[in-house]
């Protein structure tokens, strides 16, 4: 049925944002979208795309087109594509910053491609998070955005609820992504054939990256998640997820369980051995020192919890996955 919730991802329509990547998101989750349905046999299309803009002074952005404007169903997504001119200013983005806020707050996850951080970055949603934009902004980004953990040397940073693209055409990385978490690993590839566009093979996994449900609908427990997401999970103690959450303990406990599909041990592990994959890609500390980062004391306990949800030990996943050939145990 028309009617039937859907998955939707909404393109920023901000000023001067780059038409071609636009249009080129829409095509690339069009193609993903009939690939799902070829695979599924069902009828309904599972992604909606629409665009979204400004009507004036005062507004709230609406959409100006729509793929499915028949479907319900939140916003799963909203993505701030790339610019050709200067990144958009602090007074150009506070209209969208309220709007984007309570999206956020109400499960959406957040992109950006290139520029598009700074529109992201002017939320505060950025801030003690690390992110992405082009090389060629870093400077002026540092600038006005102090608070953000800034690296440029990376393509795709993915935080679960936020993912930041680098360069230019980083929206084809970026779309792939998101038809990973929202269509799945075979549709994604499947996608990258049909278009000729290379998937993201440095960032595979033996598993999905950890997507945490954001769309449940209950504020409560999007609260504490969202703090687990900016604080890397450091702090799992029941009291204070509950005191975040503004709930009584087993209250909390509940619902976490029913929003999220898991516990909140089991959450935490993730979202840690999520960190760990990053640093044991990307960097060069030792395993003792990553683990102890991430907030284990304990590196046997580390191994374990990494190797039951990875598949491999933490050796065995920077020697297979960095890309600078750091081959530490």
């Amino acid at each position: 049925m028309l009617d039937e919730p859907v998955t939707e991802v909404g393109l920023l329509l901000y000023p001067e944002a780059q038409s071609s990547a636009v249009l080129g998101l829409t095509d690339l989750l069009g193609v993903a979208g009939s690939i799902a349905v070829g695979h599924s046999g069902q009828p309904r299309l599972p992604l909606r795309i629409s665009h979204w803009q400004l009507s004036g002074p005062g507004e709230t952005p609406t959409r100006v087109w729509d793929s499915a404007p028949l479907a319900s169903g939140h916003v799963s997504a909203l993505i701030a594509p790339p610019t050709l001119a200067a990144p958009i200013s602090a007074e150009a983005a506070a209209p969208w910053v309220p709007w984007l806020q309570a999206c956020h707050a109400n499960g959406a996850l957040l992109g950006s491609v290139c520029a598009g951080a700074f529109l992201l970055a002017e939320t505060g949603l950025l801030s003690a998070r690390t992110a992405t934009t082009h090389w060629n902004h870093a400077e002026l980004f540092q600038s006005r955005f102090p608070s953000v953990r800034l690296d440029t040397d990376r393509l795709v940073i993915d935080d679960g609820d936020i993912i930041t693209a680098g360069g230019v055409m980083a929206w084809t990385d970026l779309g792939l992504r998101l038809v990973d978490r929202f269509l799945g690993p075979t549709v994604m590839i499947e996608t990258a054939q049909m278009l000729l566009i290379d998937p993201p093979g440095r960032e595979q996994r033996y598993y999905s990256v950890f997507s945490p449900r954001l769309t449940h609908g209950d504020t409560a427990i999007l609260k504490a998640q969202h703090w687990l997401q900016s604080t890397a999970a450091k702090d799992m103690s029941l009291p204070t997820l509950a005191a975040r959450a503004q709930l009584e303990e087993r209250t909390f406990l509940r619902r976490f369980q029913k929003a999220t599909g898991m516990t909140t041990t089991e959450y935490g592990q993730r979202l840690r051995v999520g960190h760990a994959r990053q640093l044991l890609q990307f960097g060069t500390l030792s395993i003792e020192r990553i683990a102890w980062e991430v907030g284990y004391s304990d590196p046997s306990a580390f191994r374990k919890v990494f190797a039951r949800i990875v598949g491999l030990t933490p050796g065995e996943y920077r020697s297979r996955f960095s890309p600078s050939g750091v081959r530490k145990a």
